[in-house]
């Protein structure tokens, strides 16, 4: 069976994807585009042989769309996941699933109401083969229970339109998740501490800021993000256990020795670092689709997150008020 795909809001990512399917992937197709600006969607939708459509509504209700890819900006998802659900269609969101924590309860709230899980989540890293290795070690106790982890956020730099409380809900958000599924608990509450400021960019922003949680077990997290730091996209995790450690490599193929010394290329954005990962999430939520199954991360993964990161944001807009709860609703049966 090939899955007929429609794209919701093809930026950056969404091309990305698409890109992925037509070149990559086996076993699905863009067959319907939307996007906000018309030129664009049909500058898309063109090489494809897809079909533009007016409106996201016409889009999920086509009869030939069998599954829905949401790549638009996060504070747009609700409406068009909700309208997705109500249709009984799978679909594909990239993160955050939504904007606030509020807005995710009422998704959860339609896809109970629709008696199955429909919503898949873009956390990539879940399928990062570096991060499964840690896990697997985790897992197998072999060097105990984990104690601190610790991560490392880095982007060369970011548009000026990136605001404050991006650095969570658009930045920490990766690590919010991989931390939940890596260490297979909920976190219960964050603070932001704010160093100095870097010199490099924007004033408006706190850059770099670094993120401490805990989780229900005790395990302390620490996020260092810092989104101007020039050199490279450089995504760092050490997990401390209590009889050694367990931390990501640097993804290059080889490492140069010359008499300029010993280094090896660096990743300059998320594409590059995470390329596999993205090929095997979507991958696997294709061949899901297929099967009429749903697998990888769901709407209360989106949820979780947001809850973190709605206490993060709050915690950075206080005024050194410290710790910040999470508070998390029951989980539904739906997502046990």
């Amino acid at each position: 069976m090939t899955v007929r795909i429609g794209i919701i809001g093809p930026g950056g990512m969404g091309k990305a994807h698409i890109d992925r399917i037509v070149n990559e992937l086996a076993g699905g197709q863009v067959v319907a585009v939307f996007d906000v600006d018309a030129a664009n969607a049909a500058a898309v939708a063109g090489p494809l042989g897809a079909a533009v459509y007016a409106s996201t509504d016409e889009l999920i209700g086509a009869a030939d769309v069998d599954a829905v890819m949401i790549t638009s900006g996060g504070q747009f998802h609700e409406a068009d996941l909700i309208k997705t659900i109500e249709a009984g269609k799978p679909v594909f969101c990239e993160k955050p699933l939504t904007k606030t924590a509020d807005a995710a309860v009422r998704v959860m709230a339609a896809e109970q109401a629709a008696g199955r899980k429909l919503v898949t989540v873009g956390f990539m890293r879940r399928f990062d083969r570096s991060y499964n290795e840690m896990k697997e070690v985790l897992d197998a106790r072999e060097l105990g229970e984990a104690i601190l982890v610790h991560n490392r956020h880095r982007n060369p730099t970011v548009p000026e339109s990136y605001t404050a409380d991006m650095a969570i809900n658009d930045t920490a958000i990766h690590e919010i998740d991989t931390m939940r599924w890596l260490l297979g608990e909920e976190i219960v509450k964050v603070r932001v501490d704010k160093p100095k400021k870097t010199t490099n960019r924007f004033p408006h922003l706190q850059d770099p800021l670094v993120m401490v949680m805990q989780t229900e077990s005790g395990v302390l997290i620490d996020d260092e993000v810092f989104v101007n730091i020039q050199y490279a996209y450089d995504i760092r995790c050490e997990l401390v256990l209590e009889s050694g450690t367990v931390e990501l490599a640097d993804q290059n193929v080889i490492s140069r020795r010359d008499a300029q010394g010993a280094r090896n290329r660096m990743t300059m954005d998320h594409n590059q670092r995470f390329h596999l990962a993205f090929n095997t999430e979507l991958q696997q939520w294709i061949n899901a689709v297929a099967k009429g199954e749903h697998t990888g991360s769901s709407s209360w993964d989106g949820y979780a997150a947001a809850v973190v990161c709605d206490a993060g944001v709050a915690s950075l807009e206080s005024d050194g008020e410290g710790w910040v709860e999470v508070q998390l609703m029951a989980k539904p049966a739906l997502y046990a």
